[in-house]
């Protein structure tokens, strides 16, 4: 089937290119494209599209007003067309907070060229989103947690997730405790979101959230979130965990990798690891999280009907390296209550 793509930007060069791109695709047409909110509006209640690109920052009604009143009237896939900075990346995190499936970020210079060299991506992209379940905005509350009773170094918690990621782990992360053993995360971003992200999760969660810079020493009440470019592996340097970070050639197609950071986990710390992995296309993650639960790592699955894209997880649960599949709201409360039952370690 077609899918049939609504494009929204007040670039003419911009509308253009994309048009051209996403033109040239034979299971893709352009049903319109915009300049502004309000002929977007119109376009979209005539042509119904699968999937919207919407650019961020557009005259008389902003994409996340549009996106807002969208989400809230007629829910569609809209894949966000993003700038490279860092007011763009917090705009971008808030779009995918309003219900955004994902987004491309725009290159700053020789935007033909870029938006060439970004080709193959953009597909990707669209067509994920058209697949992808547009879930209902509901604002994630903190449960009433508990500390855990003993406090270590022995454990660690490893989450990788993609397309819907960002508020999966939000809504994981919000929903542990202050002292939780140390997490290490892996969330396909481009460099630069992964900073805003890490330092927007920072301000949300009991625990202290950072993204990685290599050589830190895994503590308890810390979450390690892998740079946008880099490879993020756990080593054990005599009895410590220590962060490395990585630029080699991408891994299941992705830089950072969720089966990079897996592997890492199954070779030094084994059954001590707790592996969550969350919603996201593909299958980065499933070989990983395999080794891991056969070195004896308790894993768990987000299940299918809370996931954005079920891709990751399936793929995990199809080569038996999960322990568990839940819905994304009883995942924190499992994690607890599984550190509880066996002990959080007590070595620091």
């Amino acid at each position: 089937m077609t899918i049939k793509v609504l494009i929204v930007d007040d670039s003419a060069l911009i509308r253009s290119l994309l048009t051209e791109i996403i033109e040239a695709d034979p299971g893709m047409t352009v049903v319109g494209a915009a300049q502004d909110a309000y002929v977007a509006r119109d376009l979209v209640n005539r042509y119904s599209p699968d999937v919207i690109t919407l650019d961020i920052e557009m005259p008389k009604v902003d994409g996340l007003t549009f996106l807002d009143k969208l989400m809230k009237a007629r829910p569609t896939p809209v894949v966000m067309i993003s700038t490279l900075t860092e007011q763009g990346a917090e705009a971008t995190l808030r779009s995918l907070e309003l219900g955004a499936i994902d987004f491309v970020p725009k290159p700053k210079l020789g935007v033909a060229q870029g938006i060439e060299e970004y080709r193959d991506f953009i597909l990707d992209k669209i067509r994920t989103a058209s697949l992808s379940k547009v879930k209902p905005i509901i604002k994630i509350t903190n449960k009433s947690i508990k500390p855990l009773t003993i406090m270590g170094t022995e454990r660690i918690i490893a989450i990788g997730a993609s397309t819907g990621g960002t508020e999966a782990i939000k809504e994981v992360l919000m929903n542990l405790p202050a002292n939780a053993p140390a997490i290490v995360i892996t969330q396909h971003m481009p460099p630069g979101f992964t900073t805003s992200f890490a330092t927007r999760l920072n301000g949300l969660c009991k625990m202290n959230v950072i993204e990685a810079k290599g050589g830190e020493r895994l503590l308890p009440g810390n979450a390690y979130l892998a740079p946008g470019h880099l490879h993020m592996e756990v080593t054990k340097s005599g009895a410590d965990y220590k962060i490395s970070l990585s630029d080699a050639e991408r891994v299941s197609g992705h830089k950072p990798s969720v089966d990079v950071m897996f592997a890492s986990l199954e070779k030094c710390s084994g059954k001590n690891t707790l592996g969550v992995i969350l919603t996201g296309m593909g299958k980065d993650g499933a070989a990983g999280m395999k080794k891991l639960h056969s070195e004896g790592a308790y894993t768990i699955a987000q299940s299918e009907e809370t996931c954005v894209v079920f891709g990751m997880p399936k793929e995990a649960i199809k080569m038996g390296g999960v322990d568990k599949v839940l819905p994304l709201d009883d995942i924190a409360s499992e994690v607890i209550s599984y550190l509880s039952k066996t002990n959080a370690g007590s070595r620091l």
